[in-house]
């Protein structure tokens, strides 16, 4: 049964009470520690090859309190990806908060909250089904809690790639243990998650990366 606007609210305020307490952040400090995210996150267009092919995630921008909620995750292994686990195991919680808010401020002045463009009607009806917008806000750029992704602008095969992670189970590399995420993605096809993907990746959003020499 797919879970309605309300019971999705319902369940991911759950979660969010059991997160682990928010470190102090210090994003000078960030940028110190960066030196081994730089070499991925800080080059536009950057092609991961391992273990599946896709853009690297723009993360400049993104919401600090969700980037430590990401890593935190890669740390506990509930997030699999070989090269993400092992950085995210080397971080101590501090760096980790300090990272977040050192890549929260890469994106600067934020873009206008505007509505998204109207989607296709065939995605319409798969963002409705899938109730996107009751959590990563109407123009997908503004969540409705800082622990959920901006996701407008992203790149779409990376979403393309990380929607398929959450419906993946028993793999030994890949995959993203989130159970609501994983209810939603279940829903749908392959080709249709594509689409959803895609349509995302041209809505106007804050995610963006910085090339290093900008502020190096």
């Amino acid at each position: 049964m797919i879970k309605a606007p309300s019971l999705l609210l319902a369940s991911f305020a759950a979660a969010v009470s059991f997160a682990p307490a928010v470190q102090a952040q210090d994003a000078a400090a960030g940028e110190k520690k960066a030196a081994m995210c730089l070499g991925c996150h800080n080059i536009p267009g950057y092609q991961a090859s391992f273990p599946q092919v896709h853009k690297v995630p723009k993360i400049g921008g993104q919401g600090a309190k969700y980037i430590a909620a990401a890593l935190t995750a890669y740390k506990k292994g509930e997030r699999k990806h070989p090269t993400m686990g092992a950085i995210a195991g080397s971080l101590s919680d501090q760096d980790i908060a300090d990272l977040a808010a050192f890549y929260e401020k890469q994106g600067g002045t934020p873009v206008a909250d505007a509505a998204a463009p109207q989607p296709p009607a065939d995605v319409a009806s798969l963002l409705s089904k899938g109730a996107c917008n009751s959590c990563h806000g109407p123009n997908f750029n503004k969540p409705i809690d800082p622990s959920y992704p901006k996701l407008a602008g992203q790149y779409g095969d990376y979403l393309y790639v990380a929607l398929r992670a959450y419906g993946t189970e028993g793999n030994a590399q890949v995959g993203r243990g989130n159970a609501i995420m994983g209810a939603q993605v279940k829903q749908f096809k392959p080709a249709e998650l594509k689409l959803i993907a895609e349509y995302l990746s041209s809505v106007p959003g804050d995610v963006k990366t910085v090339p290093e020499s900008r502020f190096r």
